[in-house]
């Protein structure tokens, strides 16, 4: 996946992510839309998860380059707008939501496997059986896995156009049709719905493109070809859950005589898309222990997913893509305008060397008395910076808490803080942003955090 072992080639970052969105959670996400797409909504709903995807693909891209131009990670690009301290709050909300995507991940393989088996086998070991695979997956690593990923995604994609087929068939159709509509605003519930996905992505994005070769087209390729493919998955959730439900999707594969196909390349998709998630868990837990071994941290969090998973981790899917997009959407807002806006560049080697070219060619006296100077200066000029970087850095963390709480107000009383504890929280009952909330949310911590990238440009 590399050329010339010179860094990520386009294709390579196109092919992983085209693996993330080829996903059960992608058509999980799209079947959790089919209500609002009843009564003559179809098309509203259609527009909003593509310029869902359009606004969150345009995030994913901005956030893969920002890594892919500096070099690092995902968790520790957020360490420069947010300092240390704050790089490793986010870096634990990150481990927490990766936690979280794998027991999903898990529990969605482990439940279309049984599908199906018939139910043949428990619940419980279909999840051990995947979670085992996931861990087999951390140790080999991406490269050794590249090949089969590929193909068992390709093979994937190709089940779902037949799967599409058979939906849009006389006989699957009218089999389970949502009687009740969702209640307007059915558009930003859709649109919401639709960038919670790649907003998942984002903590994570720079952990596979900072070492593409060409920045631009990988980043761009990585986007593109996950905002594609994610799109075509919520539209098949959409119509399986329409025309019938994912659990009787996933049988018209056996109806069709594709059992033992469909049932090794939905676990083969599973594994291969999970261990994105335990992988770079493995990732924020360096930047928060740079001595922690990342794989067999990896393998932790894979045991403990499978885990959760086994104990039913999926009851609360809705409120946990709510949870993921109000946590990470305001904290790529503050680290997209501080990474593109500020463009900190060290330049002090530079200065450093013209100063000491100009000092030798000035008699001893003036250049003891001027490198003294000097020093004094660059002492307090270190000061003042380490000073300003330390209140940028918290004013970034306030721009943060505010995009979080405006995210959770535009909610109302679809927040799962409202939903959770509605004696703490009743006051966001019976109200909801007309304009969803993560535009709003973005909106508010990037121009909360404008100011110190702005006086970090001059």
């Amino acid at each position: 996946m590399k050329d010339e072992d010179k860094g990520m080639s386009a294709l390579g970052c196109g092919l992983v992510w085209f693996g993330a969105a080829v996903s059960i959670a992608e058509i999980e996400a799209g079947a959790a839309l089919a209500p609002a797409a009843v009564g003559g909504r179809g098309w509203s709903v259609l527009g909003a998860v593509l310029l869902g995807h359009l606004f969150g693909g345009a995030l994913l891209f901005l956030a893969m380059l920002l890594g892919a131009r500096t070099r690092r990670g995902g968790m520790d690009c957020a360490k420069v707008p947010f300092g240390r301290a704050g790089g490793g709050f986010f870096a634990a909300l990150n481990l927490l939501q990766l936690v979280g995507w794998t027991a999903v991940m898990v529990a969605q393989g482990a439940g279309a496997a049984r599908e199906l088996l018939d139910g043949r086998v428990p619940f419980a070991a279909a999840c051990a059986g995947i979670g085992v695979l996931v861990a087999v997956w951390i140790y080999v690593g991406l490269r050794g896995v590249g090949k089969i990923n590929s193909v068992a995604m390709g093979l994937l994609f190709a089940l779902t156009v037949v799967l599409f087929v058979s939906l849009l068939s006389t006989d699957a159709k009218g089999t389970g049709r949502p009687t009740e509509p969702m209640p307007d605003p059915v558009f930003w519930f859709a649109f919401e719905m639709s960038v919670a996905m790649p907003l998942s992505w984002l903590p994570l994005a720079a952990d596979y493109t900072r070492d593409a070769r060409r920045p631009v087209a990988a980043c761009a390729a990585a986007a593109l070809v996950y905002s594609l493919v994610s799109c075509w998955m919520y539209g098949i959730g959409m119509v399986a859950a329409t025309y019938g439900s994912i659990p009787d999707a996933f049988r018209y594969f056996d109806a069709a005589g594709l059992g033992a196909a469909a049932l090794l390349v939905i676990v083969f998709s599973t594994v291969t898309t999970t261990f994105l998630d335990a992988y770079s868990a493995g990732e924020s837990a360096k930047s928060l222990w740079s001595r922690i071994p990342a794989k067999p941290f990896g393998v932790a969090v894979c045991a403990l997913g499978t885990l959760l998973a086994a104990l039913g981790a999926m009851d609360r899917y809705l409120d946990f893509l709510y949870l993921i997009a109000s946590v990470f959407a305001p904290m790529a807002a503050v680290l997209l305008v501080d990474g593109f806006l500020a463009q900190r560049r060290p330049q002090n080697s530079a200065s450093s060397a013209n100063s000491a070219c100009k000092l030798s060619a000035d008699s001893a006296n003036s250049a003891c008395k001027l490198s003294a100077d000097s020093a004094n200066s660059a002492c307090n000029l270190s000061a003042n910076s380490a000073c300003n970087l330390s209140a940028n850095s918290a004013w970034n963390l306030v721009a943060w808490a505010v995009g979080f709480a405006v995210y959770h107000a535009c909610l109302g009383g679809d927040s799962p803080f409202a939903l959770a504890w509605p004696g703490a929280f009743g006051f966001l009952a019976g109200w909801s942003s007309p304009a969803g909330a993560t535009i709003p949310a973005m909106a508010a911590s990037a121009l909360l955090a404008l100011p110190p990238a702005v006086r970090a440009r001059r």
